[in-house]
């Protein structure tokens, strides 16, 4: 597959009109700072050291035990033909209806070569849940047993699947929408722009969190956030000995910010983290995409780290950036006007910024209740893996005992995990 691609280009031509004004916090977010304390802990064996089975397993338990399992009306597994076998999709509705509903496909992250259906869970309940549409995780072959055209060619065609027979899940065929996360962005993207280039039906949005659009350029993120925030330089070098670098590797197939012409694209949502290495890659091609008329709802989150969707049980960010994703679902599906803004999300302020003691106290706090919440999803997860009827009886065994302090923890979680959200573009004048 043959694309026109751009020349190399200077990562300084991500600084355009829109850009966050707070790339990276002083420092994560409270949350953020307290899961990576026990993350930093957990994971002191480099990436190497695991087997292919054992990284997939454990980001596999760390999706499922950290995600929240929000309720839908239906999840059914489906199977269609793909280009080299079967292709395995879930399919999430939120609510039963008479009406066809529109559907989101999405593309899980996991660096090429980790993730499934899954990993994906709690991001696609989430999004079903909030924006009211049928949610459609795909699984598409991996790295290092395929090459990376292998899982955009998957994603191409359950797409194409969809727009074609969708009608058969009680899919509006004409309302349709893509998106994925890190790697799952890269996928996305690239087959947005291979929508239009098939000259096949205009989506109504595509939602890239944190992707991966440019697999050759260095951005200044990479070295400024190599160390500590959960992907590091070391697991970026890891994956790409596994994935490789492919002669093609500029192709907009592969690197869809290379593709010299982005005119007539959906409008996306763009998330981004301030403590990504990745993170100037998502912002340079929200820039390219709005430098070429396509209208960017982009979502800076400055105090937060890559992966932070995946764990909405314990992160709020995780759990305001999904609410935002759906709305935008929303907003796209009932015809209404494309947004082009900058929001940054960040802690609230607070009070303890100038008092050491109470500043202490409440990192203390927020560890604990990290610690409480993930050491109660960890186990909850794993027995439901062990045996799924064991865990649910377990739960309603449980539940009236563990009610009040359950209650008492979801509050100290709400008022540690307040959110502060600002828009910096477009602003009065301007």
């Amino acid at each position: 597959m043959k694309h026109k691609q751009i020349s190399l280009v200077s990562a300084s031509t991500a600084i355009a009109a829109g850009m966050p004004q707070e790339r990276r916090a002083g420092r994560p977010d409270r949350e953020a700072r307290a899961f990576l304390r026990w993350f930093n802990l957990a994971s002191r064996r480099p990436p190497k050291a695991y087997s292919m089975a054992q990284l997939r397993l454990l980001w596999k338990l760390m999706a499922l035990a950290l995600g929240r399992r929000v309720p839908v009306t239906s999840v059914i597994e489906r199977v269609i033909d793909g280009p080299a076998g079967p292709i395995e999709m879930r399919v999430y509705s939120p609510r039963p209806g008479a009406k066809p509903a529109p559907a989101f496909l999405w593309c899980h992250g996991g660096g090429f070569v980790v993730g499934g259906l899954d990993s994906a869970d709690s991001i696609c309940r989430n999004i079903a849940s909030e924006a009211g549409c049928i949610v459609i995780a795909v699984r598409y072959r991996l790295a290092p047993e395929h090459d990376l055209n292998a899982g955009r060619e998957d994603f191409l065609a359950a797409l194409e699947w969809v727009a074609d027979e969708g009608e058969a899940l009680g899919i509006d065929t004409t309302r349709l929408a893509v998106g994925g996360d890190s790697a799952g962005g890269n996928i996305a993207a690239a087959v947005a722009q291979e929508m239009v280039r098939r000259g096949r039906q205009a989506l109504r949005l595509q939602v890239l969190a944190y992707p991966a659009t440019d697999l050759v350029q260095a951005f200044p993120s990479a070295t400024e956030n190599a160390r500590g925030y959960m992907v590091t330089a070391e697991t970026l070098a890891h994956v790409q000995s596994l994935v490789g670098v492919p002669a093609n590797a500029t192709d907009p197939w592969l690197s869809p910010a290379r593709s010299t012409d982005l005119r007539g694209l959906a409008p996306a949502v763009v998330i981004s983290a301030g403590f990504d290495p990745i993170r100037d890659d998502g912002l340079h091609y929200a820039g390219r995409l709005r430098a070429a008329g396509v209208p960017v709802d982009l979502l800076h989150y400055a105090g937060q780290f890559h992966g932070f969707l995946n764990f909405d049980a314990v992160m709020g960010a995780g759990r305001d950036a999904l609410q935002r994703i759906g709305a935008a679902l929303a907003h796209a599906f009932g015809d209404a006007e494309p947004v082009n803004r900058t929001i940054e999300i960040a802690d609230e302020a607070s009070d303890t910024a100038h008092c050491s003691a109470l500043d202490s106290s409440v990192e203390v706090a927020s560890t604990t209740l990290t610690a409480w919440v993930g050491a109660e999803r960890w186990l909850a997860a794993l027995l439901r893996l062990l045996s799924p009827a064991a865990a649910g009886a377990t739960r309603m065994l449980l539940k009236p005992a563990l009610a009040p302090a359950t209650l008492a923890r979801n509050e100290a979680v709400t008022r540690l995990g307040r959110l502060a959200a600002r828009q910096t573009y477009p602003t009065a004048g301007t």
